[in-house]
């Protein structure tokens, strides 16, 4: 007889960079309608943890116009800006509602980024060299590979005393709220205080920081409640950077980037 199937991981997706290569309908199908369908015969079969890979990309439009960056914590409710937005976050209610009336316990990760692939805009990748552009994501929006998958771990073993809740996973970011208003039009300031080192070693490459920087991902619940401990920061990246070595995880330089499309579809092209 086969094993019980006990938990359940749930990464598969329709992501950004699909968007402009499916429709909304095919979003649906897959990010909420196959979501529904593993929730359901994860009760069905009796599975004791459910995990459930979302996105940062949630928050969307919840970003504030205001002087000063955006403090995103999980109780900061989410208004996507686009259809990979608007069905994640609809998978997560979906499994909130199972949760609540079937009792499966679940976890749901909403993930910085960790993609390996350049930016999708022109004029980004136009200013900054990747390397340079993935290193200042460190500081508020990026979590390398290795410490994704830790979090996922963490979840399932954790999932059946949470019963159900969110958490950010992004890498622990260095700001305070105090930094906040100073972050939106004087960043390269708020982290040269903090990282003294960080000029001088950003020009010996000809790299630079973000002008500003308009949010802040918080990870403070994840590494309270599933007793996180993200390995792979902005200090890390200066370090490394600093002995000449890479900056990613040995598992993200393993994995390395595998595309999203076969055709020709700008900077996620299988090559």
């Amino acid at each position: 007889m086969p094993a019980r199937v006990t938990a359940v991981l749930h990464p598969a997706t329709l992501h950004k960079p699909h968007v402009g290569s499916h429709d909304r309908q095919a979003f649906v199908d897959t990010n909420v309608t196959g979501t529904l369908a593993l929730l359901e015969e994860s009760v069905a079969a009796g599975v004791e943890r459910f995990v459930f890979t979302s996105t940062t990309s949630a928050f969307g439009r919840a970003l504030t116009a205001g002087t000063g960056a955006t403090w995103i914590t999980e109780d900061v409710v989410p208004v996507p800006r686009n259809i990979y937005g608007v069905t994640k976050t609809a998978a997560e209610n979906l499994c909130e509602l199972v949760h609540a009336d079937h009792g499966l316990p679940v976890v749901v990760l909403r993930t910085s980024r960790f993609f390996p692939e350049p930016d999708d805009r022109d004029e980004v990748r136009e200013a900054y060299a990747d390397a340079n552009l993935k290193a200042n994501e460190y500081l508020y929006r990026r979590v390398d590979l290795q410490d994704v998958v830790d979090a996922h771990l963490l979840a399932m073993a954790k999932a059946p005393a949470i019963g159900f809740d969110r958490f950010i996973v992004s890498a622990t970011t260095p700001f305070t709220r105090a930094d906040l208003a100073e972050l939106r039009g004087r960043a390269p300031d708020v982290v040269a205080r903090l990282f003294p080192a960080q000029p001088a070693e950003y020009a010996r490459r000809g790299w630079r920081m973000f002008d500003a920087i308009d949010r802040v991902y918080v990870n403070d619940r994840a590494r309270e409640v599933l007793g996180w401990t993200p390995r792979y920061d902005f200090a890390h990246v200066l370090s490394a950077l600093a002995a000449g070595e890479d900056f990613r995880s040995p598992l993200a330089r393993a994995v390395g980037a595998k595309g999203y499309h076969a055709a020709t579809t700008g900077v996620y092209t299988v090559r």
